[in-house]
């Protein structure tokens, strides 16, 4: 999976993306101008195969949204298990709505999937994750998760728990550093529960994480078979698509050159290889991994990570958009002003 320059394909991208290795694009924000443009841009790149490669993007909401000007401004996953605390029932509705509307606006544009929901527990040291989180709380963070992948669901939309087994214990973000996490596998088992959960409820993608836990394998969550292969395909029984993340990641570079990522990543069980950023790291996992790695039941499983059902044509005349749209507004809107002696 990998990522183009701009806004538009360059000759150079549609050649890569012709590689048959290569099975999709993660989108970020420079390749974002208006709707109309990636729209356009999401077009062309499905018309440049059958059948086309699949397109994805960071799109959770808060601070990580690709996509701003003329979409939804989604709210962090805190604010979400804010509402719980003070309403269950209406904390659990609006993430439905929420992951509807995140997926609803992205399948309008052409997007197969988002890369959600974090399902990281609020341990209240990691900045990377922070407000991402749903909670502190595993029944909390599987409860609404659950709520917002049901959500996605119904907007036709496969939803990826990250960041597997967990990345909120740690400070280190593994955007540029190594982070290692100490603890032992028997006290990692509230982060595994919202994975139990969602595997239950037929979760269709997981992104493992480039974070080592040392007291189960010396190499991190997304290069580790004892992690892939024998906890999360073996003990948890997921049958879904496992995503590395991103091979190019500092936490992921101390483990030797980017082809030997992601042949360690290829041999740990994952099926997607996100390598972004570099497309000269691209290039050369490209000239070195062979085809005959990828096994047949990775690109089944990719391919139920496509977008389901017709694309909407026009969101906003919808009313149900525009009534969640309002939803998901009154959730952040500042709390009204009471000034001194006013009750």
């Amino acid at each position: 999976m990998i990522d183009v320059a701009g806004t538009e394909l360059s000759a150079e991208d549609v050649r890569v993306l012709k590689h048959p290795l290569v099975g999709g694009v993660l989108l970020f924000s420079r390749n974002y101008r208006d709707r109309a443009q990636l729209t356009a841009l999401n077009a062309a790149i499905r018309a440049l195969r059958s059948p086309h490669l699949l397109i994805a993007v960071d799109h959770e909401g808060g601070r990580v949204q690709r996509f701003r000007e003329g979409f939804t401004r989604l709210p962090p996953a805190r604010a979400l298990g804010r509402r719980y605390d003070a309403d269950r029932h209406d904390g659990l509705k609006l993430a439905h709505e929420a992951g509807w509307l995140m997926a609803i606006e992205l399948r309008a544009a052409g997007i197969d999937f988002s890369f959600a929901p974090c399902v990281d527990l609020d341990y209240g040291v990691s900045e990377i994750i922070g407000d991402r989180a749903f909670h502190s709380d595993a029944d909390i963070v599987a409860a609404l998760a659950g709520a917002y992948m049901v959500g996605m669901r119904e907007a036709g939309m496969a939803a990826t728990a990250k960041h597997f087994p967990g990345h909120g214990a740690v400070v280190a973000d593994s955007h540029i550093a190594l982070p290692v996490d100490r603890r032992d596998l028997i006290d990692l088992g509230r982060d595994l529960l919202p994975y139990r959960l969602l595997i239950e409820d037929h979760l269709a993608g997981v992104m493992a994480a480039h974070v080592v836990f040392p007291q189960v394998d010396a190499l991190p969550a997304s290069l580790s078979r004892r992690w892939i292969a024998d906890i999360l395909r073996g003990e948890l029984r997921f049958h879904g698509c496992v995503f590395a993340d991103d091979l190019n990641m500092a936490g992921a570079v101390a483990f030797g050159d980017v082809a030997a990522r992601a042949r360690q990543a290829l041999a740990a069980g994952c099926d997607v290889l996100p390598i972004c950023n570099d497309r000269q790291s691209v290039l050369a996992v490209l000239d070195y991994i062979d085809p005959d790695l990828i096994a047949p039941a990775s690109q089944a499983r990719w391919v139920r990570m496509r977008a389901r059902g017709e694309a909407p044509a026009n969101l906003d005349a919808d009313p149900l958009w525009q009534a969640r749209v309002a939803r998901i507004a009154e959730l952040q809107a500042p709390p009204p002003l009471v000034l001194e002696g006013q009750s």
